[in-house]
């Protein structure tokens, strides 16, 4: 039994202490393990590619199996420690969750183009987009970029935050880097460019499937945390479906319910033009304050996700052992 209970404590102290060193240290700018992964990633790509969704297909099972292939051997190796079990499977929790979790530098980066559109420096907001979005700046006035980094501070709340505490919660240490893995594919090669329209086509697949619970748990958190709940889950019910992304599309609404603004829209990535559906037409167009307004409902959403994920792993991890003892039982009594 205390083998059983000492993993949610094990996973609550980790990704609490992960989660802190998100919100000091950010990012680094050098080093970081989800680069090193883009890196390997790239050179398999360079090996495999070819216009073809199997190949595609093979290239995201080598990286994203191979990342978790790795993470499940060195969660298996600190358990077989000894004494220090218990402390290295904190450690290990702790720098797995650092690692995956971006929303201080998600934070940063909104506020630093916020900050240029406040001071009027339109040249300074577009260079810096990039940084945040793949949307192409050249031609976007200052209220299009406002509404852009509003909507990738929605989207990546989630991508970058809450899904992977979602799976942390579910798979540990593995799940932490297996979303991280697949989330980071899909980056790379899951957009609608001629290379990568059918090479991408199962990272973006795949992308979709993981998402699709830390997406909803997002939403429902944002609705939870903003100013008018019931407005939020209103437009959220409304307006998800309308988004082409299955899972930005909750997130999206939410976002625009909560912090009563209207999203989507016309957009350009790399040249190609997008006219997606507004989200909370209702609503006034967003204005470079509610950046501010955005990071701080998702810090808000991030930090109750970080308490679900805790909850959440205690409920699997109780779940897992009240099913063990019963097919011990069935087991004793078939015997007997």
């Amino acid at each position: 039994m205390r083998t059983g209970t000492s993993r949610p404590v094990g996973f609550a102290c980790g990704a609490a202490l992960g989660f802190l060193a998100d919100l000091v240290a950010a990012d680094p700018r050098r080093g970081h393990p989800v680069a090193a992964f883009g890196r390997a990633a790239q050179a398999v790509e360079r090996r495999l590619w070819a216009d073809h969704r199997g190949r595609g297909a093979l290239h995201t099972a080598v990286c994203a199996g191979g990342a978790v292939a790795a993470a499940t051997l060195s969660a298996r190796a600190v358990r077989r420690t000894g004494k220090a079990a218990h402390q290295a499977d904190i450690a290990l929790t702790a720098a797995a969750t650092w690692a995956v979790l971006g929303g201080t530098s998600l934070g940063r980066e909104a506020r630093a183009i916020g900050g240029a559109l406040t001071a009027g420096d339109l040249e300074v907001a577009r260079e810096r987009l990039p940084h945040l979005c793949g949307r192409d700046p050249r031609s976007l006035d200052a209220q299009q970029i406002a509404r852009a980094v509003v909507e990738s501070v929605a989207e990546n709340t989630s991508d970058a935050v809450v899904g992977a505490l979602v799976w942390g919660a579910f798979a540990g240490v593995p799940g932490l880097v297996g979303f991280r893995a697949v989330n980071t594919l899909d980056a790379m090669v899951g957009h609608k460019s001629p290379r990568y329209r059918r090479f991408g086509w199962a990272s973006a697949r795949l992308d979709d499937v993981v998402g699709w619970p830390g997406a909803r748990l997002t939403a429902a958190l944002a609705i939870v945390a903003g100013p008018d709940p019931r407005r939020a889950l209103r437009v959220a019910r409304r307006d998800a479906a309308r988004h082409p992304s299955p899972n930005a599309g909750p997130v999206e609404a939410a976002f625009a319910g909560a912090l009563g603004v209207r999203l989507g829209g016309t957009l350009a990535y790399g040249g190609r033009v997008e006219h997606r559906p507004v989200l909370g037409a209702e609503f006034r167009p967003v204005a470079t304050a509610d950046i501010e307004r955005a990071v701080r409902l998702s810090r808000r959403v991030s930090l109750l996700a970080l308490g679900t994920a805790i909850a959440g792993r205690w409920a699997v991890s109780r779940a897992r052992g009240v099913g063990r003892l019963g097919a011990g039982s069935v087991t004793r009594r078939k015997s007997g």
